[in-house]
């Protein structure tokens, strides 16, 4: 019988390794890849990620490798887990290596920071060969908790029949319950916005406001993040899914939420520079926010929470003279 083709997941970080984990337990052999060789040794001595997943075993059938031309010569199907800025150099160097189409899912979330492309727009840039097929995974999902093999729910969203049954099968088991979209604007949208919602959450619960306020902003987040979706050809129930209010709420209350961390910090009075170091992973919805806020004058979207964000993180502005200008704004239509 022949050996059955691994699957590469790119990026050993937390996301990363926990989807490893979870493809492998689902009877997959994985090949995990690192940039790093130092790290790539590291987690295979140890049979663990003990920066990101410590405590948790990888199983048998997880290889760690930092040999990207071998990994790609011996698979066509990828999982991308790197961070968004990492993400063009990433598809770059699979371009520079596959021998064929591949099968490509990211579950990398935000915005190329230069350009503030997709990671679909810079996968139709530099990946769009002859055959590849594209999808994305998305949902609320901390990566600890999917690697311990709590319940959970996800969205692969790709635009390909044959190919998201593949995809799904992938994720899915007894544990997590995968659903499916056509729409990869609108889960990708979904998965940065909620990223700056949720820094907006934690300032102010980091200021003190109470249950109230942070009801009122996850709500008004909610109809933000679908405004500016919508308007950048996401479809609207995406936004009421678990890629949208979804994501949003888990990222927005929970403090395994870095972004939530950051802006809890922040409406404590701390220096960013000071949180960013103290939380020691990437934090997407800095530069998201940054990205929200050009587009969104670019393309003459209102979006008040995420531009308050912006000032706090960008121009230094002060928490709460942030929310006094959000509950100053003129009333208006709710569903404005």
């Amino acid at each position: 019988m022949a050996l059955q083709q691994p699957i590469g997941v790119l990026g050993a970080g937390s996301w990363g390794t926990a989807l490893a984990i979870l493809i492998a337990r689902n009877g997959h052999p994985v090949s995990l890849w690192s940039h790093n060789a130092q790290q790539a040794a590291d987690i295979a001595q140890r049979r663990e990620n003990s920066r990101y997943l410590p405590g948790i075993d990888l199983p048998d059938t997880i290889d760690v490798t930092a040999d990207l031309p071998s990994l790609v010569r011996n698979t066509r199907d990828l999982v991308i887990a790197v961070p968004s800025h990492a993400f063009h150099t990433t598809l770059v160097s699979l371009r520079q290596h596959a021998e064929g189409p591949l099968r490509v899912c990211w579950g990398t979330k935000g915005f190329e920071p230069n350009s503030g492309r997709l990671p679909s727009a810079v996968f139709d840039e530099v990946l769009n060969t002859h055959g590849t097929v594209p999808a994305v995974v998305s949902g609320p999902s901390f990566a600890n908790e999917v690697a311990l093999g709590f319940p959970t729910a996800l969205t692969v969203g790709c635009e390909d029949d044959a190919a998201t049954q593949q995809f799904t099968n992938w994720f899915r088991n007894e544990r997590v319950r995968v659903y499916t979209s056509t729409d990869l604007v609108g889960i990708q949208l979904g998965g940065a916005i909620k990223n700056v919602m949720a820094i907006a959450t934690g300032i102010c619960d980091g200021l003190g406001l109470g249950a109230n306020a942070r009801a009122a902003l996850i709500t008004r987040a909610l109809a933000e993040m679908t405004r500016f979706g919508m308007a950048l050809g996401g479809q609207a129930k995406t936004f009421s899914g678990l890629t949208g209010v979804g994501d949003l709420l888990l990222t927005a209350t929970d403090d395994q939420s870095r972004n939530r961390r950051l802006g809890i910090g922040l409406g404590s009075g701390g220096s960013i520079t000071k949180l960013i170091k103290e939380i020691g992973q990437e934090i997407e919805g800095i530069n998201t926010a940054r990205v929200l806020y050009e587009k969104s004058r670019e393309l003459g979207i209102q979006m008040p929470i995420s531009e308050q964000v912006y000032r706090v993180i960008f121009d230094d502005l002060d928490p709460a003279s942030a929310v006094t200008t959000l509950l100053g704004r003129a009333p208006r239509e709710e569903t404005d």
